[in-house]
């Protein structure tokens, strides 16, 4: 990779994230610490607002923009296979943003690069997500951002229909099938549930914080140290 290339990688990097260390910019960039400590120092030499310090992370500062991107005709047939791909699978309204920022960036390509990608013959079937988990996936998302509290009836494994409240943390694609993974109140546990199989969906007026052993990121490491244990 260019030097160039390299340290707008890494300004990308830092501005998506609240923290970036050094260490995780070396591992995706597959150079030394020292090397990033050299960059981010030249970056921050040239005026990019960088704040924070070797040792302890990176963070931008709100309110810097990068100039509009350059795509290279792979990178822009790649992104026309990834919205063909995810738009069967994505509920109604993301589905349709996709195509609307798609469109977007189709439209500043140089010619070359947006003939390229126009023409790409890499399609998906444009059967998915039957119209009832495709409303289900966008009360969801709705819930997960808005944190609101969910009053769920469940058809499980066994048929049988119950009820809960849980706290929707985040949804996950496994192929054919939607699951969203919760803390659920009567288990006082994570739990997953299939989309397809949730019968009916009551967004509650009352909103959750986040609490110590209840969150994504709790979940998160409990998978992880399943997977170590297997």
């Amino acid at each position: 990779m260019r030097r160039a290339d390299r340290l707008f990688q890494i300004v990308q990097l830092i501005r998506g994230r609240r923290l970036t260390t050094a260490d995780f910019l070396s591992q995706r960039l597959e150079v030394s610490i020292r090397t990033v400590y050299r960059d981010v120092a030249a970056l921050q030499q040239q005026g990019v607002p960088i704040d924070g310090e070797a040792g302890v992370g990176y963070r931008m500062r709100v309110g810097f923009e990068l100039p509009p991107l350059m795509f290279s005709s792979e990178e822009a047939q790649s992104l026309v296979a990834a919205v063909r791909l995810a738009q069967s699978q994505l509920d109604a309204v993301l589905g349709q943003r996709a195509e609307e920022a798609l469109s977007k960036i189709l439209a500043v390509l140089p010619g070359t690069a947006r003939a390229a990608a126009e023409s790409l013959t890499v399609y998906a079937p444009q059967r998915g997500l039957d119209d009832a988990t495709r409303t289900r996936l966008t009360e969801l998302r709705q819930a997960t951002e808005s944190r609101n509290k969910l009053r769920l009836h469940y058809l499980d494994l066994n048929d049988q229909t119950t009820t809960r409240i849980v706290r929707p943390l985040a949804c996950f694609f496994w192929g054919p099938v939607w699951t969203f993974s919760a803390w659920c109140e009567l288990r006082e546990d994570f739990r997953s549930f299939r989309v397809d199989r949730v019968q009916q969906l009551d967004m509650l007026e009352e909103r959750f914080r986040d609490e110590p052993g209840k969150t994504l990121a709790d979940l998160q490491r409990l998978d992880n140290a399943r997977e170590n244990l297997a």
